[in-house]
């Protein structure tokens, strides 16, 4: 058999077969670190826009329409990424290219690149995983939200996002063959077990939830940080005060790793005290043996 061209690669590639598309990357990683270097100079910058496009390319490799375009759709996203970097030293995000983001259906439906990015994340330390997904998976996205919601300073969160970016890009080049968990599966099942919390909670029975899915030693930090001595009780406390003032949650979106597990939700204020209480909140849970360790609940800014 002869060397695969590029556009079979990226046939392959959207068809979820995660070695085609590692193998086109590491085709084109010398084109690309050349495009980098040239806008950005001889800098780590440089490496990291390379790696943000990487991301970016397992993101939108169905976007691609012409397949033999690969090598130049590769270049531009780089160059994108290096001109983003040279327009803002504060906050980096990732480059986007000028097209649709797929919906969370779509994103569901490309199974095995999906379950191969997912088991990358999930290889990251708890501290990285999380920043992770809180970034490049959830609504709070910004540097300034994910430091307060993780209760760590901005720089923090810009250390671990570039250490996850290294790790997922040589993870799309070295990982390919791996067998992965069913990513679609966890999310599943995470997204059914929290739509029967929430509506235990709001039946008014908390209480319950908090006994069958919490361990005895969990921890709880409220939206503006508020802590108790006995955080179970007050976490019921909160969800009862919140019932008796009308207020209600509709879950949106649930993002989950091997022991996090992110929900979103909509807030919903009573019908006479319509400002009563923040559009949203999420739900960040960190879980032991499957039970939650640590809740912190966040209103992210809109």
């Amino acid at each position: 058999m002869g060397t695969p061209s590029d556009a079979e690669l990226v046939r392959a590639a959207v068809t979820g077969d995660v070695t085609g598309l590692g193998l086109l990357l590491s085709r084109h990683r010398a084109g690309m670190l050349a495009v980098a270097l040239a806008v950005l100079g001889h800098s780590a910058d440089a490496e990291d826009a390379v790696q943000d496009a990487m991301l970016v390319a397992v993101r939108r490799i169905d976007d691609l329409r012409d397949p033999d375009a690969a090598g130049p759709w590769l270049r531009a996203i780089v160059r994108n990424a290096s001109r983003a970097r040279l327009r803002t030293a504060a906050a980096v995000p990732l480059p986007e290219l000028p097209a649709r983001e797929p919906t969370p259906e779509e994103l569901l439906e490309r199974r095995a690149l999906r379950d191969w990015v997912w088991h990358a994340v999930n290889d990251l330390s708890e501290p990285v995983r999380l920043v992770a997904l809180l970034r490049h998976f959830s609504d709070v996205t910004s540097y300034d939200q994910i430091a307060a919601l993780c209760e760590v300073p901005v720089g923090t969160v810009r250390s671990r996002l570039s250490h996850a970016r290294v790790k997922l890009a040589e993870a799309l080049l070295t990982t390919a063959d791996l067998a992965h968990d069913d990513a679609a599966a966890l999310t599943l099942a995470r997204r059914r077990e929290a739509e029967e919390m929430l509506a235990a909670a709001q039946r008014g029975a908390f209480a319950d939830v908090v006994r069958d899915h919490w361990r005895p030693d969990a921890e709880f930090v409220g939206p503006g940080g508020e802590r108790a001595d006995d955080d179970r009780a007050f976490a019921i406390r909160g969800m009862e005060a919140d019932l008796t003032a009308g207020v209600r949650q509709r879950l949106v979106d649930v993002v989950a790793g091997r022991d996090l597990t992110i929900w979103r939700a909509d807030l919903i204020s009573p019908p006479d005290a319509p400002g009563h209480c923040p559009p949203s909140l999420v739900w960040l849970h960190h879980l032991r043996e499957g039970r939650v360790r640590r809740l912190r609940l966040f209103h992210p800014v809109t």
